[in-house]
């Protein structure tokens, strides 16, 4: 139920849309009767400030409500193709131009964080921020050794300020269930669950280290993508240190013409980063928006990425890596019929759904996309339509993949506005084809069996204590076998080709076992495990055959 406090925090937010004149957007609609009937019994008066272009006013009112409105505006900033021009321009401005707060709070915040004054911490302190956003703000510094670093200090009062709204969209989400139960599947509380553990984390910043030491880990070496390095000696829950980088925002366009920058090359490198850090490494950064992004235009002609600001970061469960993966092979390669049996497959779709209808509609949603070129084809636009489809179906919101629905829109959205001509599937397809082969080569399977070898260990010591129950239960004649008769003959045949498998099966994975031993052991002669290895495989795909 709504608490008091919420209805007036509620109120609050319609109170500060409509005095800024935000429901000029839904004029003409049905949602603008009831808006009106609010305004009038609020007392607020037709907004005066219409002479104001809309895009300031709607990103003054998201500024105004607080942190968990400016990262929705933050998010919206990034599909300029979703947006009219004005407002996505002004809704950019909230990535690094919130108002920032005191430097004398900043001061105070550090005092508290290291226990003196700055002065004492840090060779020098720059009281004027960088940048300053909805969670923290940046203070350029220089540490005793002469290192420029970058201070990311916790904006006082946010927690709770996070915490309020929350609350909020808690009780808004279960009012939904009570309200319209249709919507159980859309999962609501789950989804606000996510947001609030997406956004809590963020409000850490040791954790946000971690991350960007990940990252930086990941790619290393790496001609994509550069990582600033943390100071860990310095770092805080409330206050980030970490290596002062130089580049050119990533949406400067006229600064990256300028430079003669290779637009093409620097948009297909921003997707391949998106899909190698999602499929390769499993860890990606979930807020490349334009604030948190710069290019390193020493060479135009071969241009990379520098990353900050790691607070939101994201991962997927294998199985839902496997099936996105094939999902956006099988969708190019027009197989609606792969597609509805990996929604099925998956547990996204319910398993008693019939196929041919599920692949009907994938089919009449999707063929369309093809009649346009390749490069104006969307991924982000596809798993929205993906998902969209699914949840006819009784799919209910998968909230681990919307942070990556968020981010693929996100990185989509900043490559065609680099390079409006951008073919993502050109850069993504090698390096899901690549991934996928990885997946099943003999090299994959052994690793995985090496690292199943002490759960398997464990099994296997457990196992003659199984053995001793059933036959003392058998013996004392509590041993309970069904079997159900129907179709009893074919059963037989079936179950004398499944013991023939599983049979084979057993005997290759037997044999996989000890080549993976072997291997691990470094045994002589070298070829003996991978001979030993590629036996089992073989073994293995003909108990499958």
């Amino acid at each position: 139920m709504i608490r008091p406090a919420q209805l007036l925090r509620l109120g609050h937010i319609i109170r500060v849309l409509l005095r800024h004149g935000v429901d000029e957007f839904v004029e003409g609609t049905r949602v603008y009767r009831p808006l009106r009937l609010l305004r009038s019994l609020l007392l607020i008066r037709p907004s005066s400030g219409r002479s104001i272009p809309r895009g300031q006013r709607v990103r003054e009112s998201l500024q105004e409500l607080g942190p968990i409105f400016v990262k929705f505006g933050q998010t919206l900033s990034t599909r300029r193709d979703l947006l009219p021009r004005d407002v996505a321009d002004e809704l950019a401005k909230l990535q690094d131009d919130v108002p920032p707060f005191a430097s004398s709070a900043a001061r105070e915040a550090l005092a508290g964080f290291y226990g003196r004054p700055v002065e004492q911490v840090f060779d020098r302190f720059d009281s004027e921020p960088m940048a300053a956003a909805s969670i923290a703000q940046c203070h350029g510094a220089r540490l005793a050794d002469g290192r420029e670093v970058v201070l990311k200090i916790l904006r006082p009062g946010v927690r709770k300020q996070i915490r309020r709204d929350l609350d909020l969209m808690y009780a808004m989400a279960r009012l939904v269930l009570r309200l319209w139960p249709d919507y159980r599947q859309l999962r609501p509380v789950e989804v606000v669950a996510e947001y609030e553990k997406v956004i809590l984390d963020e409000l850490d910043l040791m954790r946000e280290a971690a991350a960007a030491s990940q990252l930086r880990r990941n790619f290393d070496g790496s001609e994509l993508l550069y990582i600033p390095e943390v100071h860990w000696d310095y770092c805080r829950p409330g206050v980030l240190v970490t290596e002062r980088i130089h580049g050119i925002p990533i949406g400067d366009i006229d600064a990256l013409n300028a430079r003669g920058v290779d637009m093409a090359i620097l948009a297909a490198r921003g997707v391949e980063i998106f899909f190698t850090q999602v499929f390769r490494h499993n860890f990606f950064h979930a807020d490349m928006h334009p604030g948190n992004i710069f290019v390193d235009a020493g060479t135009p002609e071969s241009p990379s990425y520098i990353a900050v600001d790691f607070g939101i970061v994201g991962s997927l469960d294998p199985r839902d890596q496997q099936y996105l993966a094939e999902n956006f092979l099988a969708f190019f390669q027009r197989d609606y019929q792969r597609v509805a049996r990996l929604h099925v497959n998956s547990g996204w779709v319910p398993r008693d759904t019939r196929l041919d209808e599920v692949e009907s509609a994938f089919r009449t949603v999707c063929e369309p996309i093809f009649n346009r070129p390749l490069s104006q084809i969307s991924f982000g636009q596809f798993l929205v339509r993906l998902f969209t489809v699914a949840r006819r179906f009784g799919m209910e919101v998968q909230p681990q993949l919307i942070l990556l629905q968020k981010t693929l829109l996100n990185i989509e959205g900043l490559g065609r506005e680099l390079y409006p001509d951008l073919d993502l599937w050109k850069t993504a397809h090698p390096i899901l084809e690549e991934w996928m082969d990885e997946r099943v080569s003999g090299r994959a399977i052994i690793n995985r069996l090496r690292e199943q070898l002490p759960t398997v260990g464990e099994s296997l010591q457990e196992f003659p204590q199984v053995i001793h129950g059933l036959l003392q239960q058998a013996s004392e004649g509590q041993l309970e076998i069904r079997v159900r008769t129907s179709g009893i003959d074919e059963l037989r045949e079936e179950n004398r080709e499944l013991a023939r498998r599983r049979n084979v099966a057993m005997a290759g994975a037997a044999i996989l076992i000890a080549a993976a031993v072997l291997i691990g052991l470094d045994a002589n002669p070298v070829w003996l495990g991978w001979a030993a290895g590629g036996t089992g495989v073989w073994l293995l795909l003909k108990a499958r055959s």
